[in-house]
């Protein structure tokens, strides 16, 4: 009989979680020392369950199946951690989060940019339409309200939230951005999200302008105005 081919999606995923391994140790020395403690502890739980009861194998057996998902659950933590502590203070770190939401969610990026790096974001999901800015509190709040006015242009029957990402004064740590948005209630049903969506397509992209004073000879691009 002709072997079976090899998945070829478990090479990869033992390469990603080893991936994550290096990057959570990086982020913390103590990372991946908790994981296997976390783990090992589980199982040592049911062993001594297994050792009061007399029923060991059993118990050892159903440990290891604890002892693992123990693991993996604390792994995961710590890799979301991670992935914090790397994205905090770059540019686009709201917008990587936001694309690795759960959901029915769509998210456009950079819908407004500016010279200064200044960015805002824009989520179409339950909640309705969500603006998430990333800079400081007084450049952005002027963005925000001007993106506003303009997708209510298309869903004027849609509500509107802004949110603002980052480490000011009423600003939303990028921590706690995602579960800031699932706290955020529920508008649309589903078929109006794709809706609402499709309608914001038909909103025009905005060109960020560079640093500086424009060149000699430059001139702005061609096209239609609304």
């Amino acid at each position: 009989m002709a072997k079976q081919p090899a998945d070829p999606e478990r090479p990869g995923r033992i390469k990603q979680l080893r991936m994550i391994a290096q990057i959570i140790q990086k982020a913390n020395p103590k990372g991946m020392p908790i994981v296997y403690a976390s783990a090992l502890a589980t199982l040592a739980l049911f062993v001594v369950l297994g050792l009061v009861t007399g029923f060991v194998w059993q118990l050892i057996l159903l440990g290891v199946m604890f002892a693992l998902t123990v693991g993996m659950v604390v792994f995961g933590q710590l890799a979301q951690r991670a992935q914090y502590s790397m994205l905090d203070g770059q540019p686009g770190a709201a917008a990587a989060i936001l694309q690795g939401m759960r959901g029915n969610w769509q998210v456009t990026p950079a819908v407004a940019v500016t010279r200064d790096q200044d960015v805002v974001h824009r989520l179409v999901g339950y909640p309705g339409i969500v603006l998430v800015s990333e800079g400081p509190g007084a450049r952005v709040q002027r963005m925000l309200l001007s993106e506003k006015k303009r997708v209510q242009r298309v869903a004027a029957d849609v509500p509107v939230y802004d949110v603002q990402c980052g480490d000011g004064d009423g600003q939303v740590p990028l921590k706690k951005l995602q579960r800031h948005l699932m706290k955020l209630p529920r508008n649309l049903k589903k078929p109006a999200v794709s809706e609402v969506n499709y309608r914001l397509r038909a909103l025009p992209q905005t060109v960020p302008m560079p640093k500086g004073p424009m060149p000699k000879g430059a001139r702005m691009p061609r096209g239609k105005m609304r």
